[in-house]
């Protein structure tokens, strides 16, 4: 088949196991960056993002820190997340391609903050969204409230193209976080500040990860 072809088969499957999101990213120009052994950095070229909505409902239960709700729904998402990207990768497996999925949120270098690669930077190459100024990968449709995982693969398939956009005039995010990590610019972001505070919030035990939610639950999409 041809990689349109593939495509559409692919995205196609997606929906039906249950994902909201589905982009194709060309990786070849940042897959020096991931953190994964040169065979098979050499093997793939395109990275299929995914993605799945948050329940609103769930954020709603935040006010000033995370909460056990949330964090349960978090690793539900995470969880629902790295089966489909499993069950996905099977499935081009069948196909005759390769695939490795990426486990949705899988921290290997706790002092950088790095995992083996940005989801959000592959679900900006595949055109799902643009990164704002909350760090966050911003969705047309739900703005920060998705997560995502990420499938490396062989598959010929066609690419995406990034989004030509940005937060405009939206400035909710700066106000809701606490340590006022969010500044005017994305480029501008007080990464350690953010993870200051998700340590405090641990030790406080609001929850047993490091998670906030709170920019996310302010950033429902573009108004």
């Amino acid at each position: 088949m041809s990689p349109e072809e593939n495509y559409k088969k692919i995205e196609n499957f997606s929906r039906e196991i249950g994902l909201d999101f589905f982009g194709v990213a060309d990786i070849q120009a940042v897959k020096a960056d991931f953190i994964l052994s040169s065979e098979i950095k050499e093997k793939f070229n395109r990275a299929i993002s995914l993605g799945k909505k948050l329940i609103p409902s769930v954020l709603d239960d935040i006010i000033d820190h995370p909460t056990p709700l949330y964090f349960h729904h978090y690793r539900q998402i995470n969880f629902f997340l790295d089966r489909a990207a499993l069950i996905l990768a099977d499935y081009i497996r069948d196909l005759g391609a390769q695939a490795l999925p990426i486990p949705a949120s899988q921290v290997i270098d706790w002092e950088r903050q790095k995992a083996h690669l940005s989801h959000k930077k592959i679900g900006e190459l595949a055109g799902l969204g643009w990164l704002g100024r909350n760090n966050l990968l911003i969705n047309p449709e739900v703005g920060a409230q998705f997560r995502l995982v990420t499938i490396l693969t062989d598959l010929p398939l066609k690419s995406d193209v990034p989004l030509s956009r940005d937060c405009a005039s939206c400035y909710l995010c700066l106000s809701v976080c606490p340590v006022r990590a969010i500044k005017e610019s994305q480029a501008e972001f007080d990464h350690w500040a953010c993870f200051e505070q998700l340590k405090e919030f641990r030790r406080k035990g609001y929850v047993g990860q490091y998670i906030c939610g709170i920019c996310v639950k302010a950033c429902s999409g573009p108004k």
